[in-house]
């Protein structure tokens, strides 16, 4: 009897020994707050940056590529499904409409998603909202209503190259699909917006790698426009500056020394108090400008009269 044990026991250690060290390894997930979880992720990120089907943001990129690893496991997503619809419009990620329409029909929690209409094409009331039933439930989840008069006052279809101006109807689909997924799954987006909506944001053109551009000088707003100055070609001082718009303390200084001038002056303590500011704040500035110099004749002073 314990010769059969002794023989059993030996023929397990011998196939322990003979097994890959891999297989005796406890299944690792990719991650970032694990050391093998983390090695795994940028083992595989690596592989997806070297390779040309994916994005140009992602070639060579192994941090974008870790990035969009840990959010495809999140969400339950094919990696390179991922990073093929995750774009970068102006330093914003956001999804494509239709990537986050795919992940709402596949997640099994709700049908397919619909769309209902309303209106008539081309008046303010035309527009169209999302729907689903959730399976669980039986309950039919509605969407908000997207339509023209919210696409004019959120100013969506007034940028360059916006897409409401070409394909409006696709437009709304995508807008009210996102307004649903918002309202009644966010976590699937993990709180980004589309990209479509990033787009009618800040105006933004797509651009050959897959990102977007945004010409930041249009977003600032219009500055003020400089002031006019005279220089003295001769002697290269100042002489006059003119502000390009009207300082409001200076037109009410301008309307009292009018008023004072014809005679119909009556100032109160309140107005005597600002023209002595007033003075004061010019004969200090009046002592801190240098005085001119003296324009010469040619010669003069020079031993050559």
């Amino acid at each position: 009897m314990n010769a059969t044990t002794n023989t059993a026991n030996l023929a397990e250690m011998r196939q322990q020994q003979l097994a890959p060290r891999e297989a005796q390894m406890p299944a690792v997930s990719a991650g970032f707050f694990d050391l093998q979880a983390f090695e795994l992720i940028q083992r595989v990120s690596k592989a997806f940056a070297s390779s040309d089907l994916v994005p140009k943001q992602y070639q060579g990129n192994l941090a974008n590529c870790m990035i969009a690893m840990d959010m495809a496991q999140r969400i339950g997503a094919n990696p390179l499904m991922v990073m093929q619809n995750l774009y970068i419009v102006h330093g914003t990620p956001g999804w494509s409409s239709k990537f986050l329409v795919a992940t709402i029909n596949a997640c099994g929690r709700y049908s397919s998603l619909r769309y209902e209409w309303k209106g008539e094409p081309g008046q303010m009331d035309y527009g169209c909202r999302a729907w689903a039933v959730e399976r669980e439930t039986g309950e039919r989840l509605d969407g908000i209503w997207v339509d023209w008069k919210m696409v004019k006052a959120e100013g969506w279809d007034a940028k360059n190259g916006s897409k409401w101006k070409t394909m409006p109807d696709q437009m709304f689909v995508y807008r009210a699909a996102a307004f649903w997924q918002r309202a009644y799954a966010p976590e699937l987006g993990m709180g980004l917006q589309t990209a479509e909506e990033i787009q009618d944001t800040f105006g933004a053109k797509p651009m050959a790698d897959g990102s977007f551009q945004v010409d930041v000088a249009s977003l600032k707003p219009a500055a003020e426009a400089p002031a006019t100055t005279t220089v003295d070609t001769t002697t290269g001082e100042i002489i006059d500056a003119k502000p390009s718009a009207s300082d409001p303390d200076d037109d009410a200084l301008r309307q009292v020394e009018q008023q004072n001038a014809q005679g119909d002056f009556n100032p109160t303590p309140e107005e005597i108090a600002a023209i002595r500011a007033r003075e004061m704040a010019e004969a200090q500035q009046q002592s801190a400008t240098p005085a001119p110099r003296q324009r010469r004749e040619r010669g003069q002073g020079l031993g050559l009269e």
